[in-house]
C-alpha cells in the first residue's frame, strides 16, 4: 500500500509544492517558451512527473508506472475513442462531397456577411466542435468563410473568437468527461455547473463576431439576430447540459442557435452593397452558386441528425440502463493507493463503459452515416484508419498528458499543490478560471488543461471552503477562452487560409478579446462563489 504524503520534501508544504509543480512547469515552458511539439512536451512532462513521484514522494516504481498506464488507457478509451469516431463521420462527408453541399447550403441562407459569420463560425463551428474539436472547427470554418468572400485575416480571427462557448462540451463532451474522471466528481454535477457558466459567454460572443466583421455598423444593424442566436444557443446548452446529456449540449445548442437565427426576419434580408463591399474583400467561390438537389441536401445534414437521434435514444432510462449493463469494472493491477487520511482513492478501480460511452454511440452513428451516404464498407474502414493516422500525434499528446495527470494525482503531487494554492482563500475563485485559461493557452486543449489542473482545483477548493464543483467547472469555463490564443490554434488558422508565418498578427487581434472575456468569466465565478450569484448553482 502507498500512502500519499502532503509534505514529503523536508516536511515543508511550500518546498513540496515547488517540487510537485516541476512537471507542469516543464510542460508549460516547453510548449510556450521552447515551442516544442505538444506530444514531445507531454512525454517529457510525464517522465518528470514519474521521477518526482518515485524519488521525492516515495511512490513505488511499479505503482508509478501503473498509474501512468491507467492514465494512458483512459486517454485512449473513452477520450480518443470519441474523437476518432467523431472525426471519422466528418471525413466521410468530405469523401462523398456532402460537406460541400452543406457549405453551399449555409452560403445560401443569407448574403449578409455578418449573418454568414454567425451561421458558419458560431453555429456550424459549434457543431464541428461538438463532433471533433481539436482545431477542426477553426480550420474548416476559416476555409468556408474565405470561400464566401471574406478576407483571410478576418476569416481566421472570426473563426478563432467563435471557437469559445462550445469548447467545454466539445468532442461529445470530452473535456467535462475528463474533468469528472480526474477529479472524482460526478459527471452530471460538473456538467451542470459548466452549463451555468459558458452559456453566458454565448450571449456575448455573437455580438463580438458582428463587431469583428463590420465594426460599429455591424453591431448597430445586426445586434438583434446576433442576440437571438446567442440566447437560443445559451438556453439549449444550459438545458442539455443540466437535464439531458453533456455529450449533446453543443449539438443541441448549435442547431438551436442556427434555427433561431434563420427565424429572425432581419437575418434573411439582403445585405446592402456598401456592407458587402467593405467586408467581402476576397473572391467569392463560384461553387456557392451551384444548385443542389433537395434529397442531397437532406443527406448532407443526416450525419448530424443521426448523432442527435442516437444520443437522445441512449438517454431514455430503460435504454440507458440496458447499455450500462455492459460496463466492466476492474481492480487496476499494481495499484493500491490511499490518501493522507487513509481513504482508498478511486484510481484503484478502473471502469470501462464499453457500450454506453459516447465514442461507441458515435461509431454507431458513423455506421448509419456510411449507409445513408452510400459509403462502401471497405472505404469506410479505410477512412477510419486514415483518421487514426491523421490524429497520431494528438493521440500521443492526449495519452501522455493524461498519464502525467494520473501520476500527479495518485502520487499526491496534485494534492500538495492544491493545499498550497488554497492559501489564496477567497481570491481562489478569481484565479481559478485564469489557471484553466493558462493551461489551454499553452496546451491548445481544454481536455488537457482539465487533466492537468482539475484535481488541483478540487483539492484547493476543499481546503479553502469553496465548492469543488464550482472551481472544477471554472477551470474548464476559463479554459475555453485560452483556445483562441493557443499556438496550435493560431497555426491551424494560418495554415487553413494561407497565412503561414503570420500567427503573431492573429495573436495581436484576438488577445484583447481573450483577456476581456476571461475577466468576465472570473467575475462570474467570483459571483457564484458568493451570495451575489450563488443562486445560479444547482
Amino acid at each position: 500500500m502507498y500512502v500519499q504524503e502532503l509534505e514529503p520534501v523536508a516536511g515543508s508544504l511550500g518546498l513540496s509544492a515547488l517540487v510537485a509543480s516541476l512537471p507542469l512547469v516543464i510542460v508549460l515552458v516547453l510548449l510556450g517558451g521552447v515551442r516544442m511539439k505538444a506530444h514531445l512536451a507531454g512525454l517529457t512532462g510525464l517522465l518528470a512527473a514519474a521521477l518526482v513521484a518515485w524519488l521525492a514522494y516515495g511512490m513505488p516504481l511499479d505503482q508509478t508506472l501503473s498509474s501512468a498506464a491507467q492514465g494512458a488507457v483512459f486517454g485512449l478509451f473513452p477520450i480518443l475513442w470519441i474523437v476518432v469516431n467523431a472525426l471519422w463521420v466528418y471525413r466521410m462527408t468530405v469523401r462523398t462531397r456532402h460537406f460541400d453541399i452543406l457549405r453551399r447550403s449555409f452560403g445560401r441562407l443569407s448574403d449578409d456577411p455578418r449573418i454568414q459569420a454567425l451561421v458558419v463560425a458560431f453555429c456550424f463551428g459549434a457543431l464541428l466542435e461538438a463532433l471533433a474539436g481539436f482545431g477542426a472547427p477553426v480550420a474548416i470554418c476559416s476555409v468556408m468563410l474565405v470561400a464566401l468572400g471574406f478576407d483571410p485575416v478576418r476569416a481566421a480571427v472570426v473563426a478563432l473568437v467563435a471557437n469559445t462557448a462550445p469548447v467545454a462540451f466539445g468532442a461529445m463532451g470530452t473535456p467535462v468527461v475528463t474533468l469528472a474522471q480526474v477529479t472524482g466528481l460526478p459527471l452530471d454535477d460538473v456538467a451542470s455547473v459548466v452549463g451555468r457558466q459558458t452559456p453566458l459567454l454565448a450571449l456575448v460572443v455573437p455580438l463580438v463576431l458582428v463587431w469583428l466583421v463590420d465594426g460599429r455598423r455591424g453591431l448597430r444593424e445586426t445586434w438583434a439576430p446576433a442576440l437571438v442566436c446567442g440566447a437560443a444557443f445559451a438556453v439549449a446548452q444550459f438545458a442539455a447540459s443540466n437535464y439531458v446529456s453533456a455529450q449533446l449540449a453543443d449539438i443541441g445548442a448549435a442547431l438551436a442557435g442556427a434555427g433561431a437565427l434563420v427565424a429572425v426576419p432581419q437575418a434573411r434580408r439582403p445585405a446592402e452593397e456598401p456592407v458587402r463591399a467593405a467586408v467581402l474583400t476576397g473572391v467569392r467561390s463560384e461553387e456557392l452558386d451551384e444548385a443542389d438537389p433537395r434529397a442531397e441536401v437532406v443527406r448532407a445534414y443526416s450525419p448530424y441528425a443521426l448523432i442527435v437521434a442516437i444520443f437522445s435514444v441512449a438517454q431514455i432510462p430503460a435504454v440507458k440502463d440496458w447499455l450500462a449493463e455492459a460496463t466492466q469494472t476492474y481492480d487496476w493491477p499494481f495499484l493500491d493507493v490511499v490518501d493522507a487520511d487513509g481513504e482508498a482513492v478511486g484510481g484503484n478501480v478502473f471502469t470501462w463503459p464499453i457500450v454506453s460511452t459516447g465514442g461507441t454511440l458515435v461509431l454507431l452513428a458513423g455506421v448509419c452515416t456510411a449507409v445513408v451516404l452510400g459509403v462502401h464498407a471497405r472505404v469506410a474502414v479505410k477512412e477510419w484508419a486514415a483518421t487514426v493516422y491523421e490524429l497520431r500525434f494528438a493521440i500521443l499528446t492526449v495519452t501522455s498528458v493524461l498519464a502525467l495527470a494520473y501520476v500527479m494525482n495518485l502520487s499526491g503531487q496534485a494534492a500538495t499543490i492544491g493545499h498550497f494554492v488554497a492559501a489564496a482563500g477567497a481570491g481562489l475563485a478569481f484565479l481559478s478560471p485564469v489557471l484553466g485559461w493558462f493551461g489551454v493557452a499553452v496546451s491548445g486543449s481544454d481536455t488537457s488543461a482539465n487533466a492537468l489542473f482539475g484535481a488541483l482545483q478540487v483539492t484547493a477548493a476543499r481546503e479553502s471552503g469553496l465548492s469543488p464543483e464550482l472551481l472544477a467547472a471554472a477551470n474548464s469555463s476559463g479554459g475555453v477562452l485560452g483556445k483562441m490564443i493557443s499556438p496550435q490554434n493560431l497555426t491551424i488558422a494560418c495554415a487553413a487560409v494561407g497565412l503561414s508565418g503570420r500567427e503573431g498578427d492573429l495573436l495581436r487581434k484576438v488577445l484583447p478579446w481573450s483577456i476581456a472575456l476571461l475577466m468576465v468569466m472570473c467575475l462570474i465565478v467570483v459571483g457564484q462563489s458568493s451570495p451575489v450569484l450563488e443562486w445560479m448553482l444547482p
